[in-house]
């Protein structure tokens, strides 16, 4: 590096100021104590000058170390990033070791429902939001888990078009074999209601399943064993009517005591054709008061109300369930059977009577494009990409026979023979069509038959006036 400008001038100078008392002999002596002052002035200089040489050599070297490469030594490593997973499944969030995440899933269903004849029903020809929800669910630590489903539509089940709550729970996981669940959740009683709503093969339920409820609160143990080929439920809850969805707390003391056996005894046997062959029993027993409540009514597959008790009915002594059912799913095929009694003392004004209500529904459903057919569902081989290159989906035919019957002592103290029907009996034929795992478009036919009971000459329900005979369509998206 070439020397300042500064560093250049400075010995010139002072060899100059140097030699001045020599070239003025003449100099009075007043002009000593000038020279001195400037010496010192010079001395001065030669301070800083040196100051400033030390401060530049600094300098060098902090440009040089920083030039210098870094060790590899002194490298930080990055920290893990969180995991981020958006797909048909839902939006999930998650820590880098999947020990803790939540998942945002979504399910909208759009329903029309068009009547052969309505008989001057009101509003019976419509289109109707039927489920409208946001779902959350999460986990922690790899044992704790939490559930969460707000529902937003509503329609045809039994509670009013404001946000409700229907789950709302919290799980601890021991193992598999043992965990337990505290809070709102679906009671495990129903095959087909406790499956899940955006899987089912009919857009509704069955009539077997307006015996059981529909959510419950209280604790419940479960866990599956042997592989999976067996799995149990057990619980207390707080009682809930049938076709109920139950509100947050107990109307009365009584509580039920419920359980559920499903085994699977062939599921470890890749090459057995019973494979998927399912068989189940839940029951449930309990005692409520008059402070708790009956159903709301029982309702046919396009869900017009064909039965319910008087106004003055009230729950008062022991109520049980008991529910055999069985499933069987082998490629494409799938069949659906299941039986309920539903068995509860009833009174009204004086009397009392224990009224016993039986259901069963048959359905089997056939993936026309070969898919495999589960409980949870499946996922089409070629999903529907107009205007690009893929398949048109999935295409399921489905058929379903079911009926529901009413005890006779129910009639005529605890229903009016005039306003409620005594047998309701449905054969339903159903298309569905699979456009991707998250959309899918739902035709089903539906004819259904009403037996009033004896001394019903006439009827005051226009719904069980004469044979019902509808179509329901349904567009969905879920993830």
């Amino acid at each position: 590096m070439s020397p300042s400008p500064v560093f250049r001038r400075w010995p010139a100078l002072l060899a100059t100021l140097a030699f001045l008392p020599f070239a003025v002999p003449s100099a009075r002596a007043d002009e000593t104590e000038e020279i001195k002052q400037l010496r010192a002035s010079i001395q001065l200089l030669s301070e800083k000058l040196n100051a400033l040489e030390q401060k530049e050599a600094l300098r060098e070297q902090a440009a040089a170390a920083a030039a210098a490469p870094v060790p590899a030594a002194a490298a930080v490593p990055d920290s893990p990033a969180p995991k981020i997973k958006i797909d048909n499944t839902g939006f999930t969030f998650g820590s880098p070791e999947d020990g803790n995440f939540i998942r945002l899933h979504g399910l909208a269903q759009l329903d029309s429902r068009w009547y052969f004849d309505d008989r001057g029903i009101p509003n019976n020809n419509t289109f109707v939001l039927r489920r409208a929800r946001l779902i959350y669910e999460g986990g922690f630590d790899k044992i704790y888990s939490f559930l969460l489903v707000p529902e937003f539509g509503g329609g045809g089940t039994g509670v009013s078009n404001a946000p409700v709550i229907y789950d709302a729970s919290v799980g601890i996981a021991f193992n598999p074999a043992f965990q337990l669940r505290f809070g709102k959740f679906k009671s495990p009683l129903g095959l087909e209601m406790l499956q899940n709503d955006a899987v089912l093969v009919f857009p509704e339920r069955s009539l077997a399943t307006d015996l059981v409820p529909s959510r419950d609160v209280g604790v419940l143990a479960s866990g599956g064993l042997f592989g999976g080929a067996v799995s149990y439920a057990a619980g207390v809850l707080n009682g809930s009517a049938d076709s109920a969805y139950t509100s947050n707390v107990a109307g009365d003391n009584g509580k039920d005591f419920v359980g559920r056996a499903f085994l699977r005894p062939f599921v470890g046997d890749a090459d057995s054709p019973l494979r998927g062959l399912g068989l189940g029993l839940a029951a449930s027993a309990g005692v409520h008061n008059k402070n708790a409540s009956v159903t709301s009514g029982y309702k046919t597959d396009s869900q017009q109300t064909f039965f319910t008790y008087r106004s003055t009915v009230l729950p008062d002594g022991s109520s049980w369930r008991v529910a055999p059912q069985a499933n069987y799913y082998a490629g494409p095929l799938s069949v659906v059977g299941e039986y309920t009694v539903s068995a509860a003392n009833l009174v009204t004004g004086t009397t009392q009577a224990e009224v016993r209500n039986t259901a069963w529904q048959g359905a089997v459903g056939y993936i026309l494009t070969g898919e495999k057919a589960s409980y949870d569902g499946f996922t089409p081989a070629a999903p529907f990409h107009p205007g690009r290159d893929g398949g048109w989906g999935a295409w399921e035919v489905a058929a379903r026979v079911d009926r529901l019957t009413i005890g006779d002592s129910a009639f005529p103290l605890f229903a009016d023979v005039a306003a409620s029907a005594k047998r309701a009996t449905s054969v339903s034929l159903g298309l569905n069509w699979y456009l991707s795992k998250t959309v899918r478009a739902d035709c089903d036919l539906l004819h259904t038959r009403f037996d009033r009971a004896t001394g019903a000459a006439t009827t005051t329900n226009l719904v069980i006036g004469g044979d019902e005979q509808a179509i329901v369509t349904r567009v969905q998206v879920g993830f």
